[in-house]
């Protein structure tokens, strides 16, 4: 007999036209990430409604949220079943999974379907696929080694309180190396990552993200900024300027690859490649990325520090709506580059009260609705990964579908943020996890200050949703509908 994982499997493909409709596949913290050859062979509608399916995103790719550990065996599943690996072009003559939907049909749905995909190519759409595809292969990388710099920093704290014996002090020395390993050489393996996404050879990329931080050169050589006269630092430009390094870099070696010779093409096009790359890097990308970026955390600190309570309240508002449209994957690398300049990211703590208000209209809805058991039965599901940070189970199942508790819970993230921000000097040294999870990557001993921002979301989000939330479709048994 098929497990649930295999039944759940045959179903998506039942519903995005089969297994030959497939591109490529790949699933994030939460998410399948489908590559799609023709949409209007996509029942959106019939995967909505599929038991297992939390939510589905029709953006560059067809995301089908099923919530974290389902979506990665559902995606093993379903790889399998074509024959690739994760991420692999699926064979262009593999056979459908099901039958074709009768012609009729698919003519009638074409035209509609065609008008949005043209919608949703837009540059900046492309752009968020690129910085999704090279940032969310890295996410279990940075949960690990953040956890790992955090029980560190909590020890180190003992250590010095004395709470720990000082013969504690080389395990510290040695976990700190250990979440040390990814932070110190990201540009590395954002290159490598950036080069698969954008079709140039992984390794060259790697090369160029290490050129970033100027190996070699030590004082008293310097190589000189060419717009200021100053030396340029090591690691200048960080993320942003890798990203743009490697996306020239891709160009290049196209380039190359189509204009030299097969007989010298394996000597030459990587030589040229790196030669005419890492001048551009170093002479024109980093300093004008390192101009880039110090603006860009300079003013989000500026906004924070002036903005305050306003400013959090803000941002912790708006952040459910962005990740709900995938347009948080845009702050990855924002996050990342805070990290590198100041040690810790403000910005992530007060996003962070987003999930927090909605755990807190959750409970509202199961306090005011406790009558409707297909509700109820929905967040006693999506509650407890919603209080390690995971949303999207919680927005996709609840509080989205039910339209007046998705606004409420915003608000909720909203008041959450707004005591982060008043507080200030709140930040964290990394990204991944979110919700109670992040309270051990809460830098300066400021977790105390974090865990108020959390039951302020919670207790905001509840409040507001349970007097002015709860629509009265919901308060009795029956499927969980869109208010009208």
């Amino acid at each position: 007999m098929a497990d649930k994982y295999q039944i759940l499997s045959d179903q998506i493909y039942g519903e995005i036209g089969g297994i030959g409709n497939v591109q490529s596949l790949i699933h994030c913290m939460t998410r399948l990430r489908i590559h799609i050859k023709d949409m209007s062979k996509v029942n959106v509608e019939g995967l909505k409604k599929l038991d297992g399916v939390i939510g589905v995103v029709e953006a560059e790719t067809l995301e089908v949220v099923l919530g974290p550990g389902i979506n990665t065996k559902v995606a093993a599943i379903m790889n399998e079943e074509a024959g690739v690996k994760e991420g692999e072009e699926f064979p262009s003559n593999i056979s459908s999974y099901q039958a074709e939907k009768e012609e009729v049909a698919r003519k009638a749905a074409e035209v509609h379907a065609a008008r949005k995909a043209s919608l949703k190519q837009t540059w900046w759409r492309i752009a968020l696929q690129h910085i999704s595809a090279i940032f969310v292969p890295l996410i279990p990388a940075f949960v690990g080694a953040g956890l790992i710099s955090g029980v560190a920093g909590i020890m180190r704290n003992m250590l010095t309180v004395k709470i720990l014996p000082a013969s504690w002090n080389l395990g510290v020395t040695v976990l700190a190396m250990m979440s040390s390993a990814l932070f110190a050489y990201l540009n590395v393996y954002v290159g490598i990552n950036a080069a698969k996404e954008f079709g140039a050879t992984p390794g060259l990329g790697g090369i160029i993200g290490g050129i970033v931080y100027l190996p070699g050169i030590v004082a008293p050589v310097t190589i000189t900024n060419i717009f200021d006269g100053k030396p340029l630092a090591a690691g200048q430009g960080g993320i942003i300027g890798v990203l743009l390094a490697v996306w020239l870099l891709s160009y290049i070696e196209k380039f190359l690859h189509k204009h030299i010779a097969d007989s010298v093409d394996i000597i030459f096009t990587p030589f040229l490649t790196i030669l005419a790359t890492g001048l551009l890097t170093v002479f024109l990308i980093m300093p004008l990325a390192g101009a880039v970026s110090n603006s860009l955390v300079g003013a989000i600190n500026w906004v924070l520090n002036v903005g305050g309570a306003v400013a959090g309240f803000i941002l912790g508002s708006l952040f459910l709506p962005m990740v709900m449209l995938g347009l948080h994957q845009i702050l990855t690398p924002i996050h990342l580059e805070m990290i590198q300049k100041l040690g810790n990211t403000p910005l992530l703590p007060i996003l962070a009260m987003a999930g927090a208000g909605q755990v807190g209209a959750a409970i509202a809805l199961w306090v005011k609705c406790r009558k409707n058991k297909s509700l109820t039965r929905l967040i006693k599901g999506a509650l407890p990964v919603g209080i390690l940070g995971v949303g999207e189970p919680l927005i996709y199942g609840v509080t989205l579908p039910l339209g007046r508790p998705f606004i409420t819970a915003c608000i909720g993230g909203g008041i959450g943020g707004a005591v982060v921000g008043g507080i200030g000097k709140i930040g964290a040294i990394a990204i991944g996890p979110s919700g109670v999870a992040l309270i051990p990557l809460i830098a300066n001993n400021m977790w105390w200050g974090y865990v108020l921002g959390l039951l302020s979301a919670y207790v905001g989000g509840f409040l507001v949703t349970y007097f002015f939330g709860v629509p009265a479709s919901a308060m009795t048994d029956g499927e969980v509908t869109q208010e009208k």
